[in-house]
C-alpha cells in the first residue's frame, strides 16, 4: 500500500484509486478504510481494534483524496466542518466535447433514485439544490479538461450536472459517456482544504490525477 499523502495522530488523507469504494458495502470484499486500518496496525504494531472512519466518501469509480479520522474527537470536529461546509473539495474532470465557454456556475435540483440522480424541475418532491463552479483548463477536438469548486455535496452531482449540460465525464457510462476509462472514470478529488480538528492549522493538500497527461 502506498503511503498516505498526510498522518498525524488525528487525521489521515489518502489518495483513493479508482475501482475501490471507501466505506466497505454489501456486494465489496474490501475497502478503502478496511485496508488503511490494516495499514495502521502493521505500522503501529496494535493489538486491538484500530478506529479509523471516513469523514466523507468518494464513488467507487473516482479516484483522489479523501480525508479520515483517526480519533472519535476528530471525527466529531470534522463532521462539523462537513455540516458547516468549511471543508473545501475541488476536483478534476475529463469530459467529452468543449463547453461554448471557459467558465460556467451550474444551479440544478436533483433527486436521488436508484443508485444514481437525475435533474428535476425545483417544485420535485424530495429534491435538493446541487451548485458547483467549473473552469475550462485545457481542451483537444473531442474532450476537456475541467477544474471543478464543489458547493454542495450531493449524490452523483458533479457527474449527473456534467452530463446535464452535454459533457459527459469519459469512462461514466452510467450518465451518458460514449467511452471506456481505465477502471472508472475521468473525475479526481485533487484538493482538500480544511482546518485541522486539533491544531486548529489551515490546511491545503493537493494530489495530480492520472488523466492530465491524456490532453
Amino acid at each position: 500500500m502506498k503511503e498516505p499523502v498526510y498522518i498525524d495522530n488525528h487525521i489521515i488523507v489518502f489518495d483513493k484509486p479508482r475501482g475501490l469504494v471507501t466505506q466497505k458495502t454489501d456486494g465489496h470484499k474490501t475497502s478503502l478504510e478496511e485496508q488503511l486500518k490494516a495499514y495502521l496496525k502493521q505500522k503501529l504494531d496494535k493489538q486491538g481494534a484500530v478506529f479509523l472512519h471516513a469523514v466523507h466518501r468518494l464513488d467507487k469509480d473516482v479516484s483522489g483524496l479523501v480525508l479520515f479520522a483517526k480519533t472519535s474527537k476528530a471525527l466529531s470536529r470534522m463532521q462539523k466542518q462537513m455540516r458547516e461546509k468549511k471543508i473545501k473539495k475541488s476536483y478534476y474532470a475529463l469530459v467529452e466535447g468543449v463547453p461554448s465557454s471557459k467558465r460556467g456556475h451550474l444551479e440544478d435540483y436533483l433527486l436521488h433514485t436508484d443508485h444514481c440522480s437525475k435533474v428535476v424541475s425545483t417544485n420535485a418532491t424530495g429534491s435538493k439544490l446541487a451548485v458547483l463552479n467549473f473552469e475550462v483548463e485545457k481542451t483537444n477536438i473531442n474532450t476537456s479538461l475541467l477544474k471543478i469548486d464543489l458547493q454542495t455535496g450531493r449524490y452523483h452531482q458533479i457527474r449527473v450536472q456534467l452530463s446535464h449540460i452535454g459533457h459527459p465525464i469519459l469512462g461514466d457510462k452510467k450518465y451518458g459517456s460514449s467511452h471506456i476509462y481505465k477502471k472508472g472514470i475521468a473525475l479526481h478529488s485533487y484538493c482538500l482544504e480544511f482546518i485541522h480538528p486539533v491544531t486548529q492549522k489551515e490546511l491545503t493538500l493537493q494530489s495530480e490525477p492520472d488523466f492530465l497527461k491524456d490532453l
